[in-house]
């Protein structure tokens, strides 16, 4: 099933009453072209490779079919039937929300093993057995390798969102995992692209597979309003904050491309008296859950998180987005913005580019096809994109950029001079400097021209020896000389040690001191006791 021309229902893809009577109280009549092409294609045991965005409702397309397939069946403990791979807990989440929506009607049970939250629950529930084991990549190796589960009863391996996997690092543990799991088994691989190490994972964890590709939304839908503003970097958060006051905000996405920016962006709105709670990667989960919470039940209007974090959230009527960073793939644009005008709802999206961004705007016009409006932010001075195709990256410096105050980028090195160091133009020419051959004489040396010749000199073979030594051809070799130099030198230590010593024995009335010599091996620290032998006289 290539395509869906004409309306399709639930009833026609081979689900069971069950889950069609979940599937009609949870608000569906009609399945999406990702559902319905993928239902029927694992319900005949196949593996998949699909390509799909988040929000195209793949996750319903795998989760029912797999509810109609472990319908018959029991799990044993530690030892899940099925296993679903999600690169963040948010995510991970979220499919264990569509497990009990869908499979109410059915007793399957689940397990949610995600980071930050209690491994001796999450224990208890493995030992109790479950059929459907929703995990991310480092709790569940965490728990394999403590001997809390067995991988070898997997029947039905998902690995979603395997693009955001590979750019989060995940991979390798995701290939360890696969190889815990038994050779035959049916595997259903998503992403939102295909690139070529997609392909290459695929090829590894797929046997014979339906490629079931969803078109990516190419233009943003036609309830969103789109705008854009071009400010300065340090104008940016006064431009987000003026916007969100004139504008009537029910709540609103704001993303940011880095962890890092998200945190700072999210404490400047907490300053100035937002209600704003933040998400991204390096939050504990309890305060991920906590802030989302809040965001869901309208406590919190403004959310600031970054892709990887938010990436999964189903939150209805969102009515603003902001992108606080242009996004660097242009995919992610109508990704985000997609978050608002859904459901016959209006929206509206507002972009916040520097003039470095310039190339990335570009970019995503030419996706979505269609420029996006500029808009001037009041108490903002409003700038134009760089369209350099030299530039490194994102915020590197321009030369002919202006500043705020109309001087050139560069800085005013050209108009800093020093009084020691001339301009270079008020210098003389190099043909009017007098040559290196008429300059006159330095007074602490022979002028070159009244020196002798260098072949006129006497050799050094024959010059006459100095008084103060000894011909070289008379003199020692030069081993000699040093070990003769080092024997005098110990020889006047020890006299001068022992002459001390003697002095401080006669005075103490102790004795007399002998010194033996024939001690080696201590160098210049020979230890005393084997130097000398002490007597004392009654």
């Amino acid at each position: 099933m290539d395509g869906c021309k004409n309306p399709m229902s639930f009833a026609d893809l081979g689900l069971s009453p069950e889950l069609l009577l979940a599937v009609e109280q949870a608000g569906y009549t009609e399945p999406t072209p990702i559902q319905a092409q993928a239902i029927p294609v694992v319900l005949m045991g196949r593996d998949v490779l699909g390509c799909a965005q988040t929000g195209t409702g793949k996750t319903a397309g795998f989760t029912l079919p797999m509810i109609e397939i472990l319908a018959a069946g029991r799990s044993k403990a530690r030892m899940p039937r099925s296993l679903i791979l999600a690169p963040t807990r948010e995510l991970a989440a979220q499919v264990a929300e569509n497990f009990d929506k869908y499979g109410k009607n059915h007793k399957l049970t689940k397990a949610l093993i995600i980071g930050g939250e209690s491994m001796s629950d999450q224990i208890a529930l493995l030992d109790r057995g479950v059929d459907v084991l929703i995990a991310t990549p480092g709790r569940l190796l965490d728990m394999f390798e403590r001997g809390r589960i067995l991988l070898t009863d997997v029947k039905i391996l998902v690995i979603d969102e395997a693009d955001r996997m590979l750019d989060m690092g995940f991979i390798p543990d995701v290939e360890r995992i696969v190889g815990l799991l038994p050779k035959i088994r049916q595997t259903l691989f998503f992403s939102a692209t295909l690139g070529p190490e997609i392909r290459r994972l695929a090829d590894a964890f797929l046997m014979n597979p339906k490629e079931i590709t969803v078109a990516a939304p190419s233009s943003a839908a036609t309830t969103i309003e789109q705008f854009l503003a071009v400010v300065e970097e340090i104008d940016k958060r006064e431009t987000l904050r003026h916007i969100i006051r004139v504008e009537d905000v029910k709540n609103a996405f704001i993303f940011c491309n880095r962890k890092r920016d998200v945190d700072v962006l999210f404490r400047s709105l907490k300053k100035h008296h937002f209600d704003v709670v933040q998400l991204h990667g390096d939050m504990a989960q309890p305060a991920r859950m906590e802030a989302l919470g809040k965001f869901k039940s309208g406590e919190a209007r403004l959310l600031v998180c970054s892709d990887v974090a938010a990436r999964g959230i189903d939150i209805k009527a969102v009515s603003h987005v902001f992108n606080f960073d242009v996004p660097i793939h242009s995919e992610d644009y109508v990704h985000r913005i997609g978050r608002t005008g859904r459901a016959g709802q209006t929206g509206r999206a507002y972009t916040i580019a520097t003039p470095d961004d310039g190339r990335f705007v570009v970019g995503i016009e030419k996706l979505i096809g269609t420029v996006i409006p500029r808009i001037a932010v009041e108490g903002v001075p409003a700038l134009d994109l760089v369209m350099d195709p030299k530039r490194r990256g994102r915020g590197g410096k321009t030369a002919e950029r202006p500043s705020r105050d109309g001087r050139k980028a560069r800085g005013a090195r050209d108009e800093v001079r020093t009084e020691e160091a001339p301009p270079r133009e008020d210098r003389p020419a190099r043909e009017e400097r007098v040559p290196r051959e008429e300059r006159a004489p330095r007074e602490d040396r022979v002028p070159r021209e009244d020196r002798a010749p260098r072949e006129d000199r006497v050799p050094r073979e024959e010059r006459a020896p100095r008084e103060d030594r000894a011909p070289r051809e008379d003199r020692a070799p030069r081993e000699d000389r040093r070990n003769a130099k080092d024997r005098d030198s110990r020889k006047g230590r020890d006299r001068g040690e022992r002459g001390g010593r003697r002095e401080r024995f006669d005075s103490l009335g102790i004795g007399e001191m002998t010194h033996r010599d024939d001690a080696i091996g201590f160098g210049d620290h020979m230890p005393d006791f084997m130097l000398r032998t002490v007597t004392v006289k009654g």
